[in-house]
């Protein structure tokens, strides 16, 4: 029944092969079948480890008495986990056991890897196909061939498909590979070979032949020549998830490979050095696609082997403590069997470091100091990112100067990408303190470097930058100074927040993260915890960082690290209440303003969870738990300050700064907690501390925070709002009742008022008027009280203007309160009336105060006036609001006029010249910025009714011809506005262009005089206008084809508008216009710039056609402009005549198709000839009918620099802008209408021989200009092919765009650093063996590089 055979090969290991018995065909009983299969198969497991058999048992079972069913059961069980956790083989002392190893599968799959491959392999059946390749001991059936694995004559897919579709474990795909090695060397490293080729995206595939016969520089060449040209893209840089799945993929493949190899594969001298010198060639490659993905392949490799180093090292000192125990051991007691072990163990340890060794020095040498200076950043990047990991893992070997100083002379790389590799890698060994301990001299030499970078123009290098220099602050505080510590600390105010957050954190841990040892004992909260010393300290350097209007920004930056300080809100309470203990320092007034400030950032930080303004893009989603600790904070912050508030309050009453950002405070409360926690009395004591600050103040901030306040205070959702609207109402009828009475006696007849009177009416106003901003006070009719004062004050003319000021401010609020009402349909009866003659009553008021002495009241007028036309404007009845259609205002011509003089007179001075608004302090920065902004209003404000079409467009000629003279104070202003204006109507938008610049030009000539210079700085500046202007149509040139048009239309009818005084030969004043005209040009499609060339004909006369002048060249240039680019290169001068029919064309140059549409032209613009019509209308109809009946297509732009110039005809390079006349093209017969004009034109035969002669010689300066750039283009050529090959190497024949200069020199990366490339020494080899199959261009990067190369680099 049973038979044991003992089958030898494999090194002298033996291997138990049995069969088992029949187990019957009785299908009654399934579960006794398998039961029995499992008795036996534990039987021969426990047997085996009784015979210590050092191999596997292969269990052949026969199929044709188990069933299948129990077959996979079987195999199942075998193959499982706990069976071989339970049953271990002995190990022999120079045995070692891996996946790679030394378990062998006589089948050829084990369970692990073929249950692995199942899902990895597909494909078709090959029919006819036989096994090729394989080697002895495999199974029939099975082979690589040519990268694609077969068996049975299917064909599966390759190492390339496998990693690429990422559907089979790597570890499984190793395995495969690594039984296919051990069973034919040369076909898996040839399916190696293909996976690195294919990978770079090469088409081609390496032969056997080609692996067996060819040196690896031969190889690469052959894979250039059939690399795909069509495209630049290759797997590396493909996008989409997939690609980058396989960038992960081949990294994790690489890895695996060299960790299952590392107990036998790598150490036996083919294989590993047959990839790294494959990697080495192609890393050397012209094409970028091999270049890169072998570099990432070297460097993933040179990785894997650091870790196998590692390891090694590991177990070397574990095996030298264990020799060192055993030979301290007493003699009795030693061992010297294992004493032998041991130092055979250690020997085969260090032969394989020395291995491996070599080969981290040869990837190092050959790959990676050429490669971390490539003229690709991508590549760079791979190579620094690396060699950070290497110096992290293993850093006895590479955590030295040695390696450091490519780091840093990287960090000085031009590209982002590389610098923020840089400093990642140098984060990952500032992490450990033992490693950064080791960096002292590194960080010596290129700290100034790092701190430099903390303001690169790459956001995100300038963060890593700072969180570097916070490794190394924890590091060592000696290694920074105060004044590399202060080049970070000002970056806590950047608007970028990612920079302000990695500031803020730089900044905690290094002002509060050090602890006296005083400090321990404190208490947690109140004056005298650690949280008030740390409180004073973030005052101490808000204070000193001079920024104080942006404690917002700083909060928001230290709020990450330093939240728990921030929120410490009763510490801030008990330090601005309370009194300092026995020798301590109290707060001044500067540091008690600065703590105020901060804890109220602190708390609407808290509330609101989003950036400040200018910092972040808007608010984000708050998830669950951000929610629920806002809903805390925000219960805490109403707790504690509904007590508080009015105790500070009450403390700092007169405080201006204060109590305007004491009083924001409770628009972060929780009003219910007044209701729920019994708080009421605390409301009261709040209430009662704003009337009394509103009592003591008149500043127009504080006024208008009681305002929000009260605001917010009067919501009708909660229960506290009759208790607040009480005491509101009170406040209101006070206020009014004295105002009344003050008005009374201010107005009085026949006395002045006196300044105290004065004084009191404006505080009064003052108060009423901040509180209209935000309550509705219409029912106590305060608009005729106000009107009253505003029409007296511009009767008499002595009112204060503070007074007018507010007065105008206030009647404002009240007509835009009676807008809303009416608008809501809440009003009654004839208040739509009531509120149209109030509306225009004070317009007219307004209006009347813009021609004011006081500069200040114009200025509130004119912004209130603007307002009011916007609001009253004809969009006022849109989105169903047509009942009030009858409140629309138009304003008429003359108050047009009038708001556009007062623009030119206040909004466009210069800033010298702006006496009134700066209050005689014009060297005072401060005031110039405050008057620029309030001119910059003014502007806006009025640029607001030529958008919304409030006043005509044609009256912004007057704002665009300011555009480049004051483009640094309104540039953004006057651009928007024009943008907006095109949008609504490019027609008029057009007319107002060429408007603003004949304004321009007539002030220029009322200035200079009709003889003005076109090279002075006046011109010229109207010339830039110009192509500013141009500029602004966009590239779409159809949609704004009538534009354009009638732009030009304009400019030429007033370019010759204004005749000579010298009579008809001479130059028309306006002439030099068209110079200004041409920046237009460029605008005009084809058809157009025809047309308009035909009209310009009709202001020309025959004398002006000769002419060569200086005074004629703006028309000259003005006719070659539209010229340019047209189908006919020669047209006449003369007016209605065409000289299409006499140009002579290169047959080549156009098609036949081109002449057949030249008859409706030259059949219309005779009769265009006889209308005198200048409209619009006529324009247009006279456009239709020059212009081509379709389009012409344009042709298609052929780039001639990669084109040989030897291989360009002499009619391609010298006549494709310039058409000699060969023949004359047959004229049709004449129309009735073209008669007289053909008599006209016998006349002038010889002036058009003249002009026609003249072409010509400028065409032939311009073929001879031709020739000579092509002799340069030649030259230029030539030079640049030689740049790029390399001596006789690679890419020698290849003259395609595919090569490229892959090195970078040490001036282009490294700017402004000397240095010299010290050389890299790796520990020597101890005991190198002879490698006898080395190919000889394996590690000789000489084989592969020219010496000039090899000079620059090694």
């Amino acid at each position: 029944m049973w038979s044991f055979k003992s089958c030898g090969g494999n090194k002298g290991k033996g291997f138990l092969q049995c069969a088992l018995p029949p187990t019957g065909t009785d299908e009654k009983n399934p579960l006794r079948k398998i039961g029995n299969v499992c008795f036996w198969v534990i039987f021969l497991l426990r047997l085996a480890i009784k015979t210590r058999l050092a191999g596997r048992i292969h269990c052949r079972l026969r199929p044709r008495a188990v069933p299948p069913l129990v077959l996979e059961n079987v195999e199942e069980m075998i193959a499982a986990e706990d069976l071989h956790a339970e049953f271990q083989f002995p190990q022999e002392a120079d045995s070692q056991f891996s996946s790679d190893a030394d378990f062998e599968d006589f089948d050829g799959r084990n369970a692990k890897t073929g249950k692995g491959m199942q899902t990895s392999r597909r494909g078709k059946k090959m029919g006819g196909d036989k096994s090729k390749g394989g080697g002895a001991g495999r199974a029939p059936g099975v082979g690589w061939v040519n990268g694609h694995h077969k068996e049975n004559g299917t064909e599966m897919m390759t190492l390339f498909e496998m990693v690429k579709m990422g559907k089979s474990a790597t570890q499984a795909v190793v395995d495969d590979w690594i039984e296919a090695y051990k069973q034919d060397k040369d076909s898996a490293l040839l399916d190696l070979i293909n996976f690195f080729i294919q990978c770079s995206g090469c088409k081609g595939a390496v032969s056997r032949e080609m692996f067996r016969h060819m040196q690896n520089s031969e190889i690469i060449r052959k894979m250039t020549e059939e690399f795909d040209e069509d495209s630049g893209d290759y797997p590396l840089t493909l996008s989409g998830p997939q690609w980058k799945k396989f960038r992960i993929n081949f990294c994790d493949f690489i890895a695996v490979l060299v960790r299952q190899c590392q107990y036998s594969i790598i150490y036996d001298e083919y294989m590993m050095d047959t990839v790294i010198s494959l990697l080495t060639g192609l890393s050397d490659s012209q094409v970028r696609a091999f270049r890169h993905t072998s570099t990432l392949a070297a460097m993933k490799l040179m990785t894997a082997l650091v870790n196998v180093a590692l390891n090694l090292s590991i177990n070397m000192d574990n095996t030298q403590r264990q020799y060192e125990a055993e030979r301290n051991k007493v003699i009795a007691n030693r061992a010297n069997d294992r004493l032998e072990l041991l130092l055979q163990k250690r020997k085969e340890l260090q032969e394989n470091q020395d291995e491996i060794e070599n080969m981290m020095n040869a990837i190092f040498k050959a790959v990676f100091v050429h490669r971390y200076r490539d003229a690709i950043a991508e590549i760079r990047a791979i190579c620094i990112e690396e060699i950070g990991v290497w110096m992290k893992l293993y850093s006895d070997a590479f955590l030295n100067d040695s390696y450091l100083k490519y780091v840093g002379w990287t960090m000085h790389d031009k590209q982002g990408e590389v610098r923020l590799k840089c400093l990642t890698a140098l984060q990952g060994l500032f992490y450990s303190r033992e490693l950064g301990s080791r960096l002292e001299l590194f960080t010596s030499r290129f700290k100034d470097r790092i701190v430099s970078m903390t303001l690169d123009k790459e956001y995100d290098v300038a963060v890593q930058a700072i969180k570097l220099l916070t490794l190394v602050l924890q590091s060592s505080d000696e290694i920074l100074t105060a004044e590399d510590c202060e080049s970070v600390y000002h970056l806590v105010y950047s608007a970028h927040r990612p920079i302000a957050v990695s500031a803020g954190d730089f900044l905690f841990k290094k002002l509060f993260s050090h602890r006296g040892p005083g400090e321990e004992g404190l208490p947690r909260r109140g004056r005298q915890s650690l949280n008030g010393s740390l409180i004073k300290t973030t005052i101490f350097f808000f204070l000193e960082s001079e920024l104080h209007e942006h404690g917002a920004y700083l909060v928001d930056s230290l709020w990450d690290c330093a939240s728990e300080l921030l929120k410490d809100w009763e510490t801030m309470i008990s330090l601005l209440l309370d009194e300092p203990m026995p020798g301590e320092e109290a707060l001044n007034d500067r540091q008690e303003t600065a703590l105020v400030e901060i804890m109220l950032c602190a708390i609407r930080q808290a509330c609101e969870c989003h950036p400040p303004v200018g910092r972040g893009t808007g608010k984000r989603v708050l998830s669950a738990k951000e929610k629920k600790m806002q809903l805390d904070d925000r219960t805490r912050i109403t707790e504690m300050f509904a007590v508080a508030l009015p105790l500070l309050l009450a403390k700092y009453c007169v405080d201006i700064d204060k109590v305007t950002n004491l009083l924001q405070i409770p628009k972060y409360f929780d009003l219910d907690i007044y209701t729920t926690g019994r708080l009421e009395k605390h409301l009261d004591a709040l209430l009662r501390q704003i009337c009394e600050v509103l009592d003591k103040h008149t500043d127009s901030d504080v006024l208008e925070a009681c305002s929000t306040t009260y605001h917010y205070l009067c919501n009708e959702e909660f229960t506290i709002f009759n208790r607040v609207d009480i005491a509101r109402s009170q406040l209101l009828d006070e206020l009014l009742d004295k105002f009344n009475r003050l008005l009374e006696d201010f107005l009085q007849e026949g006395e002045e008022p006196d300044e105290d009177d004065a004084y009191q009416v404006l505080s009064t106003l003052k108060k009423i008027s901040a509180f209209h901003n935000a309550h509705d006070l219409s029912k106590w009719d305060l608009f005729t009280s106000n009107y009253r004062l505003l029409n007296t004050g511009l009767q008499n003319g002595d009112m204060p203007e503070q007074i007018v000021i507010h007065a105008m401010q206030c009647t404002h609020y009240i007509i835009l309160w009676h807008l809303a009402k009416v608008s809501d349909g809440s009003s009654v009866k004839g208040d739509t009336m009531t509120l149209r003659k109030q509306m225009r009553a004070f317009c007219l008021m307004c209006q009347r105060y813009i021609s004011s002495i006081n500069t200040a009241v114009k200025e509130q007028a004119f912004t209130i006036l603007c307002d009011l036309l916007l609001i009253f404007s004809h969009q006022i009845i849109s989105s169903g609001r047509e009942h009030l259609e009858s409140l629309i205002y138009t304003p008429d011509s003359s108050l047009q006029a009038e708001l556009l003089n007062f623009i030119l007179d206040h909004v466009f001075i210069d800033q010298e010249d702006d006496n009134n608004s700066t209050d005689g302090q014009q060297d005072d920065e401060a005031s110039k910025i405050e008057a620029l902004h309030k001119r910059r209003n003014l502007l806006a404000a009025y640029c607001k009714l030529i958008i919304y079409n409030v006043v005509e467009i044609n009256t912004g000629a007057d704002i665009f011809k300011q555009y480049t003279k004051y483009y640094n104070d309104y540039g953004d202003i006057i651009k928007e506005t024009m943008s907006k204006t095109r949008q609504i109507d490019k027609f008029q938008y057009a007319k107002t262009l060429i408007l603003s610049l004949q304004k321009l030009f007539n002030d220029m000539s009322s200035e200079f005089g009709f003889t003005f210079d076109r090279s002075s700085s006046a011109f010229c500046g109207i010339k830039e206008l110009a192509r500013r202007f141009s500029l602004t149509f966009g590239l779409d040139q159809l949609k704004t084809r009538e534009a354009i048009a009638m732009l030009h239309k304009d400019g030429i009818e007033f370019a010759f508008k204004v005749p000579s005084p010298q009579g008809e030969g001479g130059t028309p004043l306006n002439l030099p216009f068209l110079d200004i005209l041409c920046e237009f040009s460029s605008k005009l499609i084809r058809q157009d710039k025809r047309t308009v060339h035909t009209y310009l004909e009709r202001f020309m006369t025959f004398q002006m056609a000769l002419q060569r002048e200086d005074c004629w060249l703006p028309l000259i240039s003005y006719r070659n402009s539209l010229q340019a680019g047209g189908d006919d290169d020669t047209m006449s001068v003369i007016s209605g005549i065409s000289s299409r029919g006499s140009t002579v064309r290169s047959k080549k140059s156009k098609p036949a198709a081109a002449s057949k549409r030249k008859l409706p032209e030259e059949v219309s613009l005779p009769a265009e000839e006889n209308s005198c019509n200048s409209s619009d209308a006529v324009w247009m109809n006279r456009e239709q009918d020059i212009s081509t009946p379709m389009m012409m297509h344009s042709p298609h732009l052929t780039s001639t620099v990669l084109r040989d110039p030897k291989r360009m005809r002499q009619e391609e390079s010298c006549t494709a802008a310039f058409f000699m006349p060969t023949e004359q093209h047959h004229q049709q017969p004449a129309t009735p209408q073209q008669q007289p004009l053909h008599q006209h034109q016998a006349t002038i035969d010889y002036n058009t021989q003249v002009t026609w002669m003249l072409a010509q010689r400028q065409q032939a300066e311009a073929r001879q200009h031709q020739e000579r750039v092509n002799m340069h283009y030649a030259k230029m050529r030539n030079h640049m092919q030689q740049a790029i090959r390399r001596g006789p190497g690679l890419m020698e024949e290849d003259e395609e765009p595919i090569v490229e200069d892959v090195m970078m020199s040490s001036e282009d990366i490294n700017e402004g650093i000397d240095f010299d490339t010290m050389d890299i020494d790796l520990p020597a080899s101890k005991n190198r063996r002879e490698r006898t199959e080395l190919k000889p261009d394996y590690f000789d990067p000489s084989s592969i590089m020219d010496d000039s190369v090899l000079n620059v680099l090694m």
